[in-house]
């Protein structure tokens, strides 16, 4: 029974009369007209900054250096010898002012002719002939000395500096 009534057509609502709607009138659009070069902007900046003053935060801090050539032991001696004042004066000129002792080794300070101090440890170069200091006393320095005499022989020369007398 309930089919039966759950199957009755309705007819649909009646549709409202339609009213005569006037339309609304569209306004037409502007026309742009080309703007005169006399009233035109110059043309923004393009680079407004200045970075050329300022340190580039990419670039490494460390620079790597390439390796110069090898060179030879004596090449590197008489570079490195004409680099030091220690190694442009006789050792004669030489005056030993001071030892001291300790437990890393003895070292010995000296002076040359102008007043100016170099400390001398065990095994350093110096002097015009690479003199070698072979060791540092509590009674001075000694140091040995190779080089070519006249005859073209190869010669040792021991040379010890010595404290001044106290007076």
């Amino acid at each position: 029974m309930f089919l039966f009534f759950g199957c009755k057509k309705e007819k649909p609502p009646a549709k409202p009369p339609v009213q005569n709607v006037k339309s609304v009138p569209v306004p037409p659009k502007p026309v742009l007209k080309p703007v005169s070069s006399a009233l035109r902007l110059p043309p923004p900046p393009v680079n407004q900054f200045d970075f050329s003053s300022k340190k580039d935060p990419f670039k490494p801090y460390v620079v790597q250096v390439k390796p110069a050539p090898a060179q030879s032991s004596e090449q590197a001696r008489k570079s490195l010898k004409d680099s030091l004042p220690i190694h442009s004066l006789d050792i004669s000129q030489f005056k030993l002012i001071g030892i001291v002792t300790g437990e890393k080794g003895n070292r010995a300070m000296v002076t040359d002719i102008s007043g100016k101090g170099y400390v001398l440890k065990t095994g350093m170069t110096v002097g015009r002939n690479n003199g070698k200091v072979v060791s540092i006393t509590n009674d001075g320095v000694e140091v040995v000395e190779q080089f070519k005499d006249e005859n073209g022989r190869v010669r040792k020369e021991n040379i010890k500096l010595t404290l001044p007398r106290k007076q």
